[in-house]
């Protein structure tokens, strides 16, 4: 079985793990009502995705 011969160092690690941090979604202004909305995700404040109401919404 494969051992490692030496303990790898914090340094590294680190290094190694730098991109595995989670980024903030994208958002992007709702086409209908200009709100802030994730891309591809239907609009929480009017219902809206691709050209059509998806949702009813008050």
């Amino acid at each position: 079985m494969a051992v490692p011969k030496r303990k790898q160092s914090n340094s590294r690690t680190g290094k190694r793990r730098s991109h595995d941090g989670l980024k903030a979604r994208e958002l992007q202004a709702c086409p209908r009502c200009g709100s802030m909305k994730p891309s591809h995700v239907v609009c929480e404040n009017c219902g809206h995705y691709m050209g059509r109401t998806v949702v009813e919404t008050e």
